[in-house]
């Protein structure tokens, strides 16, 4: 019996791809629409999950959107939050007005810009999207499974890459 091994390497050929190797764009292509797929769907059920959860803390997806973000990054601008989560001024702005409107945000001066507030949590809005985190946190650590943290590290390596392919679209 004669073993064949892969060129260059001595390792023995074991008629599989090799997976720590780039793809070629012609394969990469295809295996990127596989990721939007699963994604398209995931997201649309994610969504659901929160608006069916909404009357728990009173936040649409879009406030909860604002809410994390602030939650994550501190004190932004209406602008700042926009080009963050790839929306709409104008979206952000509704989200920011009705978040608002329930005490979960307040606008404060903005030291780099006088007509450009900075938009903040309040202690509500701090306790509401906690609240939404600790809850959403649960159904999260039902995925289980075998998932690694380098899985998990790959996963978001390939969605940063994919969005910044799209980093020029303009929302707006």
């Amino acid at each position: 019996m004669t073993h064949t091994s892969k060129p260059g390497t001595g390792q023995p050929d074991t008629g599989q791809p090799d997976d720590s190797k780039p793809l070629p764009p012609d394969d990469l292509a295809p295996r990127l629409y596989e990721v939007f797929a699963v994604l398209g769907p995931l997201y649309r059920r994610v969504s659901r999950k929160v608006e069916l959860n909404e009357p728990i803390e009173g936040l649409s997806i879009g406030v909860r959107a604002v809410l994390d973000l602030l939650r994550a990054q501190g004190p932004l601008t209406v602008p700042q939050m926009g080009r963050a989560q790839a929306l709409s001024r104008q979206f952000v702005q509704r989200m920011v007005n009705e978040a608002a409107a329930h005490g979960l945000v307040e606008a404060v001066a903005n030291p780099a810009h006088q007509r450009s507030s900075l938009i903040r949590l309040t202690d509500d809005g701090r306790t509401a999207i906690d609240a939404v985190i600790t809850r959403e946190s649960a159904l999260l650590k039902r995925v289980g499974g075998d998932l690694t943290g380098a899985d998990v590290e790959r996963c978001v390596r390939v969605l940063t890459r994919m969005l910044e392919v799209f980093e020029d679209v303009d929302v707006n």
